[in-house]
């Protein structure tokens, strides 16, 4: 019998699915293949989706709608290579879009990415991991979670991967990262210095650009520097200067080193090996803008440290910001404006600089360049601090009229820059007499409105500096800068609120300008600010004593005493107490009210009334004179002085408010008389006792004379002032119209003529109608030795003459009766 011939063939099990090949023409099948089991299904559908990405940013968009992210975040950590690889790809591609980065956030994909970075994963992993990270590093949180999770050391390892599209991408991600100061000192730790320095010998531009970026971000930090001068880093970046071959890298290379000049100790490596010279020497012969610019910022960052202020000076910096000045790029110009201002903080910089740039810097004010004229006027500012010398230059150099016009530019820091030199140079008599003639006050008026406090504070100042003028003082008034300078003084800035106490001070002390900035509101302003007392400061007490010693009337009213130096003058008046917080009307004011049976206003005005005209010429120095400077004559004039007497007091502008008001009070000839009989029986008197005595009889005599205490409340004196106020048909009334004067009549009366024949008294105002004059007399010893001078109370009511020693008990007796 023959064998059974065995078959040759066997068919395949029933179970295996025969090879089917799939030709899609659509991407949602394909996505849909994503989530098959076979592994070549897997790998061929990432590679369709990476082509299909790859053609642009709709299509990228076209797979985040189909949810392919979710699907390929699953297969980033799958066990097949080629697989995760694919995947990787089409996530790397797709990272670039914006909704593509935020769905990768949510997902969390930044530990995936990281896992893929090991040594032993291929190098395409290797470079799309990267380029993701690099797309998503972008945001904050994801530079937080790359720190968190331990990708700055894969990352920094990958700098030499052999592949330059994988050293790019790491390269750019860790240039995102350390723009965080938490992970420049990490990757720092990491030592990522010396791959960097590799880097800049690539020969790939990309990769030596970022390499520098990253160096020019991690400089920043001075133990950075330190680690770059100790790899010998400092030598590979003036190498590169060196290089005209490299001089695309010039740029950032000076970037570098700009920080590096910061550090002292950095800088002096520098210089003993003659780096600063190579250094200059190369920015010297550039013409590149860029490269200007960058090398005078890297000056200004480096010149705020004093000691290398000193090498760059040394090393003669000036010569080369100078040379900028005379470049045609308006940005290199203001880099070197800016780099003098920092320079400046050295004396001998700012001699070299004052003397040589000042002529320069004035004519780059005329620029139309915004930001350039705020650099040069701050550069100019600097020069002109505390440098006599060099305030002379810019006044020789015709800045004065450039400055002036600055005032309106459209930067707040031009204008206050330009401000702060106008009030440098402000300070040599001449030059402030120029800057005047130029009108200086009216463009002050627009500063002093501004909304910026830098500005307010500078032109409240500069309002100081030159309101010490009197014609200044008028300019301001006429120009209307009073207003918003009063306004000044509600600021809450403490530095604007104290320059514009200083200003009003200085333009009360002529009294024109005081009772304009009284009847602008500036004394109830300055009485609340100094009951504060984290508000007020010396000048806002300074100042409302100026504007009250300038304004006697509201004085007296407000305070109720007038010392010694408050020398009562023609236009005073006595409208009695105002209440706390009541307004103080002017004369004018008062003069248009009907009759009432209130107090009567006792008004001064010893002076004819041709003379109005002839006192309003008096020139500005003289009508501008305090009462505190108005000269006072001493004991014992000879009789041959009085006519000097009486023509001195008129020719003083103390006709408050009059050269502005069109009310003229009449002149009272009857106190003409009484300053004229005075000075003649008075005067010759060489006792000041003496005429103390015989002043307060004098006074008695024209008001009624002696008044028995017990008979005072006979003294019916409200009768005579109701029938004079009403013959004059006016609450106005002449204290020469008074013949029966009570307290406060007689004691004023003794303070006008004391004031006008030099004997010193004060006026105090007490309650009830009381009110009293208080002198200092000098005594003598038995043996004739001067004792200290001895204040008194004068009587001029019951027993005239009568002197009472202040604090006895007949002074106080006499004040309160």
């Amino acid at each position: 019998m023959g064998k059974k011939v065995k078959k040759e063939t066997e068919s395949p099990p029933k179970d295996v699915f025969d090879p089917l090949m799939i030709e899609s023409k659509t991407p949602a099948t394909v996505v849909l293949m994503l989530s098959s089991p076979e592994n070549e299904v897997l790998a061929k559908a990432c590679d369709a989706l990476y082509k299909f990405a790859s053609k642009g940013d709709e299509n990228k968009v076209t797979l985040l709608g189909l949810g392919a992210l979710e699907h390929l975040y699953k297969l980033l950590s799958h066990e097949d290579p080629l697989v995760r690889r694919n995947a990787v790809m089409v996530v790397g591609i797709m990272a670039s879009n914006n909704d593509v980065k935020k769905l990768l956030r949510e997902l969390d994909v930044t530990n995936s990415l990281i896992s893929q970075l090991a040594p032993e994963e291929d190098v395409v992993i290797h470079e799309f991991a990267t380029l993701c990270l690099a797309y998503m590093a972008v945001e904050y949180t994801t530079k937080v979670k790359i720190f968190e999770q331990g990708g700055l050391e894969p990352l920094i390892r990958l700098l030499g991967s052999p592949d330059p599209d994988v050293t790019k991408n790491s390269l750019e991600c860790i240039y995102l990262l350390v723009q965080d100061f938490q992970n420049r000192a990490a990757v720092r730790e990491l030592n990522v210095i010396p791959p960097l320095l590799r880097l800049l010998e690539s020969e790939y531009p990309v990769i030596q650009s970022l390499a520098l970026q990253t160096l020019e971000v991690i400089s920043k930090d001075r133990e950075t520097r330190i680690l770059l001068e100790e790899y010998k880093g400092l030598d590979c970046l003036l190498n590169i200067l060196e290089n005209n071959e490299l001089n695309d890298l010039h740029v950032e290379t000076l970037a570098v080193l700009g920080n590096c000049l910061e550090d002292v100790h950095t800088l002096q490596q520098i210089q003993l090996t003659g780096g600063i010279q190579k250094l200059l020497s190369f920015l010297k012969v550039s013409t590149v803008p860029d490269i200007q610019k960058n090398a005078a910022k890297a000056i200004t960052n480096a010149a705020y440290d004093s000691e290398i202020r000193k090498i760059l000076h040394w090393e003669e910096v000036e010569t080369f910001l100078l040379r900028l000045l005379e470049t045609n790029n308006d940005d290199v110009k203001v880099a070197a404006s800016q780099a003098i201002s920092a320079m400046c903080e050295n004396i001998d910089s700012k001699s070299v600089l004052g003397l040589q740039g000042i002529p320069q810097l004035v004519k780059l004010l005329s620029s139309d360049n915004e930001e350039l004229k705020e650099a040069v006027v701050t550069a100019l500012n600097n020069l002109t601090t505390a440098n006599l010398r060099n305030a002379s230059v810019v006044a020789k150099a015709e800045g004065i009229a450039p400055l002036i016009k600055t005032l309106d530019a459209q930067r707040d820091g031009a204008i206050s820059n330009a401000i702060a030199v106008l009030t440098n140079l402000a300070l040599q008599e001449p030059i402030r007499a120029s800057i005047q003639s130029q009108g200086i006050m009216s463009a002050l008026v627009g500063p002093l409105r501004s909304t910026n406090s830098q500005v307010q504070s500078k032109a409240a100042s500069a309002v100081a500096a030159f309101a010490c003028d009197a014609a200044a003082r008028a300019e301001l008034r006429n120009v209307g800068g009073l207003g918003p300078l009063v306004e000044l003084l509600h600021s809450n800035y403490e530095e604007v609120r104290r320059n514009a106490c200083w200003a009003v001070m200085v333009c009360g002390s002529d009294e024109v300008t005081a009772f304009e900035l009284c009847r602008l509101g500036a004394l109830d302003i300055l009485e609340e600010i100094n009951l504060s007392s984290k508000r007020k400061n010396k000048f806002s007490e300074a100042a409302l004593e100026t504007l009250l010693d300038n304004n006697l009337s509201q004085k007296y009213s407000r305070m109720g005493y007038l010392s010694p130096s408050n020398i009562i003058t023609n236009g005073f008046y006595d409208c009695g107490q105002v209440k706390h917080g009541g307004k103080f009307l002017s004369l004018e004011e008062l003069s248009k009210q009907e009759l009432t049976d209130r107090r009567a206003i006792i008004f001064i005005n010893a002076k004819p009334q041709e003379s109005v005209v002839e006192v309003q010429e008096v020139s500005p120095s003289v009508s501008g004179r305090s009462s505190k400077e108005k000269p006072r004559k001493g004991r014992g004039k000879k009789e041959e002085e009085k006519p000097k007497v009486i023509q001195v007091a008129p020719t003083i502008l103390e006709e408050i408010k009059l050269e502005n008001s069109h009310w003229v009070p009449p002149p009272d000839y009857v106190l003409m008389d009484y300053i004229n009989d005075a000075s003649k029986t008075i005067l010759p008197i060489t006792s000041t006792r003496e005429q103390v005595v015989a002043l307060a009889q004098f006074v008695a005599e024209r008001m009624g004379g002696p008044v028995e205490k017990e008979e005072l409340h006979n003294f019916c004196w409200e009768l005579d002032m109701s029938e004079i106020e009403f013959d004059l048909k006016s609450n106005i009334v002449p204290i020469g119209k008074i013949k029966r004067g009570t307290f406060y009549h007689r004691a004023l009366l003794f303070k006008v003529i004391a004031d006008r024949i030099g004997i010193g008294c004060s006026l105090v105002r007490g309650k009830y109608n009381r009110c009293w004059n208080e002198v200092k007399l000098v005594e003598y010893t038995p043996k004739g030795l001067l004792l200290p001078p001895q204040e008194y109370v004068v009587d001029v009511m019951f027993e005239p003459g009568l002197l009472f020693k202040q604090g006895s008990a007949k002074a106080d007796q006499y004040k309160r009766i």
